[in-house]
């Protein structure tokens, strides 16, 4: 790994599949290849944003590999597209596999993505393999700090709240839990919702509770019988239709995105509440490095914020005016969820999956 920093177990094994190609070029110090684009993405000129989007209709399309669901990208794709006339090439899969194949890629020699919109501990792997460069857009002025990590190779576009959801037919306005102890109370025993893989919102927890506290309450809430569920959008879906009346971790775009079409659901942040970021970045080796800022630019400024708005997803922008981000909270560092996740996995599983290794979710 590049500038010699640890990644933990399941990194290694996310990244075993591309180690293997490696083997092939073993030649190849990903970390120590130059980038000529690094220029182009830090520059500052008065004549920046001539020179982008000029720069990418030359060269046609943006190739971007992203976790964001096709009934969200591609909308988004088509906007961007008739906009600049710059088509966009999208590769959506999960954040584990995005980051597997531009390794392989990468290790093979081969450079065909330009930028990335991805989950943060995955754009941190990125990172750490050498294969981001740090960029420039005149809409960071729009972020909270919160936004960016400290090296600032990736820049948050959205966020993912972990907020309860409940049915609103079967819980009464007055047991709303307000607080992540009243989830504790018997009357949620066997009745709450917990998606499987949220292991960072769990380490996150424990952490802001005091590791002692946090773990006692984390095993007192596992003695509940929660019905664990693999996918946040399942989950919400489960609450709406009264399968759960109550689920402890859901994104709380997806229960909105079904309060709106009229389902009884609704949701409730706690105290503390954490986000997860999901960022874009920018390939160290695009061929295409003006489309690239091109695609980062048009995420970050207030016309791609209000499509992701639209779209009910939670946009990163202080000046986009969203219910679902209108509270207090706190973000989900990927460093220290790259860094500490096997821990929190295994003590997770322990608690609440019977031992066996969470399922990660498409997004």
């Amino acid at each position: 790994m590049s500038g010699g920093r640890k990644v933990n177990a399941r990194r290694r094994k996310i990244l075993a599949g591309a180690v293997s190609a490696a083997a092939l070029w073993p030649g190849l110090a990903l970390a120590q290849s130059g980038s000529g684009n690094k220029s182009l993405y830090l520059y500052r000129g008065a004549d920046r944003d001539k020179r982008v989007i000029e720069g990418a209709k030359k060269e046609g399309k943006v190739v971007v590999y992203t976790s964001l669901n096709l009934k969200d990208s591609v909308p988004i794709s088509e906007v961007f597209e008739k906009k600049y006339g710059v088509k966009m090439e999208l590769w959506r899969s999960s954040s584990e596999k995005v980051l597997q194949r531009a390794v392989t890629e990468a290790r093979a020699g081969r450079y065909s993505v330009d930028a990335f919109e991805l989950n943060g501990p995955e754009l941190e792997a990125l990172y750490r393999e050498g294969l981001l460069d740090e960029f420039y857009s005149p809409n960071f002025v729009n972020l909270p700090p919160s936004a960016f990590p400290k090296h600032r190779h990736y820049a948050a576009d959205r966020f993912n709240f972990f907020t309860i959801a409940y049915n609103t037919n079967l819980v009464k306005p007055a047991d709303v839990p307000k607080s992540y102890e009243d989830l504790l109370d018997p009357r949620w025993v066997g009745r709450i919702g917990i998606e499987a893989s949220d292991t960072d919102w769990f380490g996150s927890m424990v952490k802001a509770m005091g590791e002692q506290k946090g773990l006692a309450y984390f095993r007192k809430l596992s003695e509940m019988k929660p019905q664990i569920r693999t996918g946040h959008t399942l989950i919400a879906e489960l609450v709406a239709a009264g399968e759960i009346p109550l689920a402890a971790t859901i994104y709380n775009h997806n229960a909105e995105r079904l309060k709106v079409k009229g389902a009884p659901i609704d949701w409730k942040p706690l105290t503390p509440t954490f986000g997860r970021p999901n960022a874009v970045a920018m390939a160290k080796h695009a061929e295409r490095p003006h489309a690239a800022l091109l695609f980062a630019d048009f995420m970050l400024s207030l016309e791609g914020q209000k499509l992701l708005k639209k779209r009910n997803r939670v946009p990163a922008s202080n000046k986009v005016d969203s219910n679902l981000n209108d509270f207090p909270y706190q973000m989900i560092d990927p460093v220290v969820v790259l860094d500490e996740s096997e821990k929190w996995e295994k003590i997770w599983a322990d608690l609440f999956l019977q031992g066996r290794k969470a399922k990660k979710e498409a997004d």
